[in-house]
């Protein structure tokens, strides 16, 4: 059920019974936050007078001196929580100074709002529709740790080609042949649909459902496209569902982009077009694969700016364990139709105007969905706004070109602190309409600094096998 107003949601409460009201936001780093408010204690004041919390207790945002905020619910996003037992609605919250009663500028949901406005100042569009495909892992059994002295880290999972010798039933998967098969290689099958009418109970609307090329248990729904902000929040209860899900039925899931060597990682694609007045930009008969001279710039932009993008959108360490060249995921700075190796690539199932989009291949699920969204199309419209040619479409296999000509390809960075890099030399186009502000980039790069130098300073296992007998 869709609400609009706050009397909407206290009739809903009312109507359904519902005994508990889940607050929730988002922290910098893509983390839903949340407490939980007795629904005889929520009312139409609640949106007006806000709640309460220490914001000095969250990462990156106040500090002790200041720590009062306030939370103020939006109506529009409230949805009945379909994993928890007992009935509860869950509501997202924005983040407002209780002071001065502006929006903090550190809350990511207003930086998406403020997108999507400058959008709209440009002129060149009303709105930006995304549509992300976060693949995730499922595995029975999940241990790690690291001590001083130690380190490991264990997963395991039925489906996987190193358990045909011990389970006595045989069908296991073989590295990276996990795409498509059916039950009883594919062992998540009914998981999956328990999880996607879960999902549409939540309102994030998934339209598919498989499995992924890696083993053991790699997933992906396809969900239905949606404007910006209310793709990032239905992106977030995606996440929750699928972790929780997971859990009820013994499983644990993980958007982590590389949980194990040797197969596919998790990637977020993200389909992204532009519109305005009812009218796609992205399209033009004349145009390569349908392009307008709008979505070839949109691409220059988001080729241009793809290391500081990265930041945002490709933010952990472990990130830079699946974007390696020579694998499967795109390190590659050019687009293409149909191409799946080139980090821009312009789907081509659909030919009709209204599916014309450029397909970002480089985020993973790993990024807070407000921040990534909004600085992907703030590198797409300085692209459009200063006419930045992408260069000639690469429509080769460009992981088997010649060494002398994949030389001439630019690449993404290579980890972590490199994008970082990348960001603090090239920011200005978020800075544009105030979207992301000085303060919210140089608390989100310090604290990301600071965990690349948490993986940077230990010895990696891996270390021991190679240099332990030197």
């Amino acid at each position: 059920m869709a609400f609009s107003t706050p009397q909407d949601v206290i009739n809903f409460i009312k109507a359904e019974g519902i005994k508990v009201i889940d607050v929730r936001f988002c922290d910098l780093f893509g983390q839903w936050q949340h407490f939980s408010v007795n629904a005889k204690a929520f009312d139409l004041g609640t949106f007006e007078d806000g709640l309460g919390f220490d914001g000095s207790s969250i990462r990156g945002f106040q500090f002790i001196n200041d720590s009062d905020m306030l939370l103020l619910p939006d109506p529009t996003t409230a949805f009945r929580d379909p994993v928890l037992e007992l009935p509860t609605l869950a509501i997202i919250a924005d983040i407002y100074d209780p002071i001065t009663k502006q929006p903090y500028q550190k809350d990511v949901r207003f930086v998406a709002k403020k997108a999507e406005a400058y959008l709209k100042q440009t002129g060149i569009g009303d709105t930006a529709f995304f549509g992300p495909e976060a693949e995730f892992f499922l595995f029975t059994d999940v241990r790690y740790e690291y001590t001083g002295r130690g380190a490991s880290f264990y997963v395991d999972g039925p489906e996987a080609w190193w358990n045909s010798a011990s389970n006595g039933k045989g069908g296991q998967l073989q590295p990276k042949r996990g795409y498509y098969p059916v039950p009883p290689a594919d062992q998540y099958q009914d998981v999956r649909t328990q999880m996607m009418l879960a999902l549409d109970a939540a309102g994030v609307i998934p339209e598919i459902h498989h499995h992924e090329v890696a083993v053991p248990g790699q997933c992906e729904f396809g969900i239905r496209f949606g404007a910006m902000l209310n793709m990032a929040d239905r992106l977030m209860a995606y996440k929750y569902v699928i972790k929780n899900m997971a859990r009820k039925m013994g499983l644990t899931a993980t958007f982590m982009p590389k949980p194990m060597y040797g197969d596919n990682g998790s990637g977020m694609h993200c389909h992204q077009s532009i519109w305005k007045d009812g009218v796609n930009q992205m399209y033009s008969a004349d145009g390569y694969a349908g392009l307008s001279d709008t979505a070839k710039y949109y691409i220059g932009g988001l080729l241009k700016h793809a290391p500081a993008l990265l930041a945002f959108c490709a933010p952990t360490t472990n990130s830079y364990r699946r974007l390696v060249p020579g694998f499967e995921a795109p390190v590659n700075l050019a687009y293409s139709a149909r191409n799946r190796s080139a980090i821009c690539r312009i789907p081509m199932y659909a030919l009709s105007p209204k599916a014309k989009r450029v397909e970002f291949r480089a985020p993973d699920p790993t990024a807070t969905p407000y921040l990534a969204f909004a600085a992907m199309l703030m590198a797409g419209l300085d692209g459009i706004q200063n006419r930045i040619d992408p260069g000639e479409p690469q429509d080769k296999d460009l992981y088997e070109l010649p060494a002398e000509e994949m030389a001439l390809i630019p690449q993404v960075p290579g980890s972590l602190s490199e994008v970082l890099d990348a960001l603090d030399a090239d920011k200005d186009f978020l800075l544009q309409g105030d979207v992301f502000t000085e303060d919210l980039i140089d608390s989100y790069v310090g604290i990301k600094r600071a965990e690349a130098d948490a993986v940077r300073l230990r010895p990696h296992p891996y270390e021991y096998v190679m240099y332990f007998d030197a």
